[in-house]
């Protein structure tokens, strides 16, 4: 029997965490409720044919393109004080949007353990 391609996605992503996939489904493999075991991280992964920011993804990268930039997508719920970015999670990309982020800039204290 073949593998599922859902379980082949948890898989990717947990190969780049040097990683594995938690068995069972979340809660049930009595290791973790994420998709991928990580003693740091809470993992999910989604797998789906159409995502809407994808497409938001593509128009900034298209666009971004045009004036020879890095694109970086960001997200800005209302009424919130976090700001997320959607950027594809690769090493390279990530140093590169890295060089270009403030040194003052500092993250949410949500994000840095207080």
């Amino acid at each position: 029997m073949s593998d599922k391609v859902w379980k082949q996605a948890e898989r990717r992503v947990a190969k780049m965490f040097k990683s594995n996939r938690t068995p069972l489904s979340g809660m049930n493999s009595r290791h973790t409720g994420s998709d991928v075991i990580h003693d740091k991280l809470f993992i999910e992964v989604k797998y789906r044919k159409n995502f809407p920011i994808l497409r938001w993804w593509k128009e900034t990268e298209k666009r971004s393109k045009t004036e020879n930039k890095w694109p970086l997508l960001t997200l800005v719920p209302k009424n919130s004080k976090v700001i997320y970015a959607f950027v594809p999670l690769e090493e390279s990309y990530l140093k590169k949007l890295m060089e270009h982020f403030p040194s003052n800039n500092k993250p949410p204290a949500e994000l840095n353990g207080k």
